[in-house]
């Protein structure tokens, strides 16, 4: 692992070797670099965890997960019996308990979920398994509307030749 540290006598950074071994950096199982933070495969954590920063799960997390104003991705070696709350929450793992995404939810076509979802967006990817409710916010107008009688106002020409072939 390699430290950044100011050299007092140029006013230069150099580059200093930390005294961990090459062979325990390949062993680090979580690493935080530009604003994310990856919790590797071979972590499991038991507890709450609370994160300023986007953070990106490969492990075993029992708990909640907490990163208000950010990214939670759940990858696909991700095993969480947990809720999640998060601007943003993509699953491509396996999910067990509730999520709540202030932006929105995003389940993969490799991820599985087990619980509620509260969001004013959800996708679910062709293949996504999902067993729960889903709750989205009701003052969102929905993009598509609904058509009475079958009949669309899109194409009005179309409407009236349909009327006068009827005729």
């Amino acid at each position: 692992m390699f430290n950044f540290k100011k050299d007092t006598d140029t006013g230069r950074s150099a580059l200093n070797k930390s005294s961990r071994s090459s062979s325990d950096v390949t062993k680090r199982a979580s690493v935080s670099i530009g604003g994310k933070t990856m919790i590797g495969s071979t972590v499991v954590i038991e507890g709450n965890i609370t994160s300023a920063e986007d953070l990106i799960i490969e492990g075993k997390v029992s708990g909640t997960i907490s990163a208000a104003g950010h990214e939670v991705t759940v990858g696909q070696a991700g095993q969480l019996n947990a809720n999640i709350s998060a601007k943003i929450v993509r699953i491509e793992g396996k999910v067990e308990g509730d999520i709540s995404g202030g932006e929105k939810v995003i389940i993969s076509k490799t991820g599985n979920v087990l619980g509620n979802i509260d969001a004013p967006r959800v996708t679910l990817e062709d293949g996504a398994k999902f067993k729960g409710s889903i709750a989205m916010d009701p003052d969102e107008k929905p993009a598509i509307k609904a058509v009475p009688n079958g009949k669309s106002d899109l194409f009005p020409e179309a409407a009236t030749s349909d009327k006068t072939n009827a005729s």
